[in-house]
């Protein structure tokens, strides 16, 4: 289980956020899916592409590598990086232009090949700050 959960784990990033699947989304979280993020919970599909959304509006060409991988049970831990440039207005301010590196870590709870809770962690308000500057 734990190979299964890590492949979904890294699925999850290369589709999700990579390859821009909206489907992957409907399928791998339930209605009931938790998401620990940045800026608070969020639960189910439509809650998760709300903040998505903001996020790939501020950072359109948003690419993340991940950079290594634990899991123990039904948990997975990635250590990632996302990069990409400021280009839209989805932070609340006009685009910067200027480029930005996120480094940061995800971890996420499996059941029968679903995602049904996870938790980010990455310094949103140190890279506000700094395209604000």
């Amino acid at each position: 289980m734990i190979a299964e959960n890590t492949t979904l784990a890294r699925r999850w990033m290369r589709e999700v956020w990579n390859e821009r699947r909206e489907e992957t989304i409907d399928e791998l979280l339930l209605p009931t899916s938790i998401g620990h993020m940045e800026g608070g919970d969020v639960v189910g599909p439509a809650g998760f592409r709300a903040v998505r959304a903001v996020l790939l509006d501020a950072v359109p060409d948003l690419r993340v590598v991940v950079e290594d991988a634990i899991a123990e049970g039904d948990a997975v831990a990635l250590r990632w990086q996302a990069t990409g440039t400021h280009r839209g207005g989805g932070f609340g301010f006009p685009a910067t232009g200027r480029p930005v590196r996120i480094r940061g870590i995800s971890w996420f709870c499996f059941a029968d090949g679903r995602l049904v809770e996870g938790w980010d962690s990455w310094n949103l308000g140190a890279l506000l700050e700094e395209l604000r500057s």
